[in-house]
């Protein structure tokens, strides 16, 4: 699910922090998975890092230091 940079500056501070986290935890899961060799998807890992990456730059430019 894409989420574009503009969509993630309407969300609130706990909204965005919420939203890296479970991210986060994705990414971990999948990762694991890589490492099992189960992984279904690996271009999802790429996707993942970057919507972490939007997510800490939307509220860094919002909110100052992260």
């Amino acid at each position: 699910m894409k989420t574009q940079a503009g969509e993630m500056r309407d969300l609130s501070k706990e909204e965005l922090e919420a939203k890296a986290t479970d991210l986060k935890k994705e990414l971990f899961n999948l990762r694991f998975q890589q490492a099992m060799g189960q992984i279904e998807n690996p271009m999802r890992l790429r996707l993942l890092r970057r919507e972490i990456a939007k997510t800490k730059t939307v509220l860094k430019e919002k909110y100052g230091r992260v």
